[in-house]
């Protein structure tokens, strides 16, 4: 929009600022009441910082190994297929409240099904914690 003055031929080359006072009150208003509101606190439950050591120390870990003639070492000594569910049972009630971490290793051409069975028989113990671990 060009418009002419009574003393000047050419166009006039100033800036309507109207739409942008427009635009920055709208903006001013958004933000006046918007502010309030992200000014609010909100109650986050944090964990607390514990400077004390904790009071029980894990317990070792219980390494089986299953080799290729499906014969079972528990943590180096052999044990018998039949006996290990009573073991796995007995090392759960002996660390009440946290049970040790159980480490698998199988060899490659061990039989399926008795690492089947050695799963069977410690998520019948209540073991949670079960690691596979390649030698």
């Amino acid at each position: 929009m060009a418009f002419s003055t009574a003393g000047r031929s050419g166009p006039l080359a100033d800036i309507n600022i109207t739409p942008l006072v427009d635009v920055m009150l709208v903006l001013l208003i958004i933000f006046i009441v918007t502010a309030p509101i992200l000014a609010r606190p909100i109650d986050i439950a944090l964990p607390q910082r514990v400077d004390r050591a904790p009071d029980r120390v894990e317990p070792p870990p219980i390494e089986l190994r299953l080799d290729a003639a499906s014969q079972l070492t528990w943590n180096g000594v052999p044990v018998a297929a039949a006996v290990l569910p009573a073991r796995l049972q007995a090392e759960a009630d002996a660390h009440a409240g946290q049970v040790p971490e159980l480490r698998i290793a199988s060899d490659p051409a061990a039989d399926y099904q008795a690492l089947v069975r050695v799963l069977a028989a410690a998520d019948a113990a209540g073991m949670q914690r079960i690691r596979f671990v390649q030698r």
